[in-house]
């Protein structure tokens, strides 16, 4: 205990990291503030229906990922999330298109035109998903609108647009003058925003008349603590390659082969197979509202899908996360390219030929990782419909694994790392003892979307 106090005041005394701290909590809060300003034109005391559509389906995600912001109907409704999909866009337009892949390696001037790209993509997704939003508003919560309109629907999709303008300067503000992914810390901070409510509600639970009492409270933070430790794992876990660089000439000196290793993540896909797998898994639901009640067997199948604790939705839920973890793995890891740049700056796997067997060698390893990844990855994200189960409260037991864990351990971590940088750059000790070091979330140069 003496140790963490004495690391507290080592980074309160680093003026740059006090600065950068004090920053991210500033525009953070600045961020939850205006999740709870409402759309002008609305009554926020009508919309007890959008509120329960909230906690469902694909709107449920875009709920968790807008800090409550979309049940709200609040000037932050879709949040970061348009931006979020825009760059996934563009992501697969860089594997895909040879025009984004010659921008992709054109440095510093490259990156600027795609984040051009990546922000007037921004703006279209965020005008369509405003429309559908204030669309869906009015058929759930058509009361809670004062004085509809089509001028209502243009300043508030004007508005909408500009919330999530907003939400993403302020995602690289903190990026640039703060700590930590910017957009990352966003969407962690609506997450973490529901946390105590969940607690409330499952202790409030447990120590009514059937609950079990305290000792089944405890019983279940303990298995929540066992889960992090888990996901902390599997987020952290990393299979090394070891890089040898062979001797070069430098001026008029002769510098050594430098020993290095390339990181392979376990888990490189993310959090991004368990979003496409929800966001595949709403299909049904909205088939459902064309098929005739008279058909009750149909209507069966398509609810079995829909209930989370059911053994479709779960199996469903199971299968396509590893298919989809395999399918973003090899869409942002390129072995022919990791291959080709080791190649070029004069870099070898020890007893492997530079090239193609290079590319064949890191492919099998990264074939061999994934699969268990990819397992792991969907017994963390069906863990909440086990909880669900045991008659744990559903808000809390989507903080037993999924996207919310996922993306809490990961940007904890990430942000962890750079304030242990700073540390140890002034010859501070760092956050752990013994020298151990907190590893990041993405591998340089990996592509992956940093959620």
């Amino acid at each position: 205990m003496k140790k963490f106090f004495q690391t507290i005041r080592n980074i309160w005394k680093i003026e740059d990291l006090r600065t950068r701290i004090l920053n991210t909590i500033l525009l953070l809060m600045i961020y939850r503030l205006g999740t709870f300003v409402v759309l002008p034109g609305i009554d926020p005391n009508m919309l007890e229906q959008l509120q329960s559509q909230g906690n469902q389906g694909i709107f449920g995600l875009i709920n968790m990922f807008a800090g409550g912001a979309f049940s709200r109907a609040s000037i932050f409704a879709l949040g970061i999330m348009p931006y979020i999909s825009a760059s996934i866009v563009i992501q697969l337009l860089t594997v895909a298109v040879p025009a984004f892949q010659k921008m992709q390696k054109e440095g510093e001037d490259g990156r600027r035109k795609m984040n051009q790209i990546t922000r007037v993509l921004t703006i279209l997704i965020t005008l369509v998903q405003g429309i559908g939003y204030i669309i869906n508003l009015r058929n759930e919560s058509g009361a809670a609108i004062v004085n509809d309109g089509f001028g209502f629907m243009g300043i508030a999709i004007i508005i909408l647009v500009a919330g999530t303008m907003f939400c993403m300067w302020l995602g690289e503000r903190i990026t640039d003058k703060g700590l930590g992914n910017g957009i990352s810390l966003i969407i962690m901070v609506g997450i973490v925003a529901r946390l105590p409510f969940g607690l409330a509600a499952e202790f409030d639970g447990r120590l009514g008349d059937t609950g079990g009492g305290l000792v089944v409270f405890l019983l279940e933070i303990a298995a929540w603590l066992a889960v992090i430790l888990a996901v902390i794992a599997l987020v952290q876990g990393t299979r090394k390659i070891p890089v040898q660089y062979a001797k070069r000439v430098v001026g008029n000196r002769m510098t050594s082969g430098a020993r290095s290793y390339l990181p392979m993540k376990v888990n490189a896909a993310g959090v991004m197979p368990i979003i496409f797998a929800q966001a595949l898994l709403f299909i049904p639901g909205t088939i459902g509202q064309f098929i005739p009640e008279t058909s009750t067997t149909a209507a069966g199948i398509v609810q079995s899908f829909m209930n989370p604790t059911s053994l479709a939705y779960t199996l469903t839920t199971a299968i396509l996360i590893i298919l989809f973890t395999y399918f973003y793995t090899a869409i942002t890891y390129s072995p022919n390219q990791i291959a080709e740049e080791l190649k070029r700056n004069g870099g070898f796997v020890p007893g492997v030929k530079p090239g193609k067997q290079t590319a064949e060698f890191i492919d099998n390893i990264l074939s061999r990782i994934t699969l268990p990844g990819s397992f792991f990855l969907a017994l963390v994200a069906i863990i909440p419909s086990f909880a669900m189960l045991f008659n744990i409260n559903n808000e809390f037991a989507q903080f037993y694994g999924g996207t919310s864990l996922l993306i809490m351990v990961g940007v904890v971590l990430d942000t962890l790392q750079q304030i242990e940088s700073h540390l140890l750059m002034r010859q501070y000790d760092g956050l752990l003892q013994g020298g151990a070091k907190i590893k990041g979330r993405v591998p340089a140069g990996s592509g992956a979307t940093a959620i």
